[in-house]
């Protein structure tokens, strides 16, 4: 499933609402089925700084949010939430909600610094003002899916083995498109995905390498 990109900030919220119910109907198969009763899906818009939280398909409410700086990305893509916790230390506020993010450890959690909300001020994570939080925090529950939408504020980089993101988890995908790929869409630019790299530049007449660079990124149309 390819990640999405967000609308351009000028959008008003008001206006994004009727993409969001469209998304989350597409983007989550069978999230209307779920019996579970609670809010059962997040999604969170990094161009608009903004975590909305839905039951089923049904907006319940919707918070400004501080996301990660384009030197520390929040990671785009579709994951669930997988730890709850109190109280984790005073950067991170009242509350955490671990994200079951493949490399790093991100996640949702309250601040001391209120007035980073509505910014790219993050390492990563994403920052809700303390009581936004506990409220969050009252409403969901280990495993509920969390979709987060935006474009990648890192520009194309040089990428080789040891690098991890979400833009990793892009070339992953087209490589997979093409058959070069068999590993998982984890975001991890491991040993798997090395092999693919060298054989994807060797079928397009590229010099022996590991790395994807420019050349690469254009002939995976990214």
């Amino acid at each position: 499933m390819p990640i999405l990109q967000s609308v351009p900030d000028s959008l008003p919220v008001s206006q994004l609402y009727p993409l969001i119910h469209f998304l989350t109907a597409y983007w989550l198969p069978a999230v209307a089925e779920q019996q579970d009763a609670r809010p059962t899906t997040i999604l969170i818009d990094l161009n608009c700084r903004r975590l909305m939280l839905f039951s089923g398909r049904k907006l319940v409410f919707s918070r400004p949010v501080a996301v990660g700086k384009p030197e520390t990305p929040t990671p785009v893509g579709n994951w669930r939430i997988k730890r709850k916790a109190m109280n984790w230390g005073n950067g991170f506020g009242t509350r955490w909600l671990g994200l079951d993010v493949p490399w790093g450890i991100y996640g949702i959690h309250g601040t001391n610094k209120p007035y980073s909300i509505g910014g790219y001020e993050s390492a990563g994570c994403i920052r809700m003002f303390n009581a936004d939080v506990e409220n969050l925090y009252s409403l969901v529950h280990t495993g509920t899916p969390v979709i987060i939408v935006g474009k990648l504020l890192r520009g194309p980089r040089v990428m080789r083995r040891g690098d991890c993101g979400s833009d990793v988890i892009e070339v992953q995908r087209v490589l997979k498109r093409q058959g070069f790929y068999a590993g998982p869409l984890d975001g991890n630019f491991g040993w798997a995905m090395r092999a693919a790299v060298e054989r994807f530049r060797e079928a397009h007449g590229l010099p022996p390498d590991d790395a994807v660079d420019d050349p690469v990124y254009r002939l995976l149309g990214l």
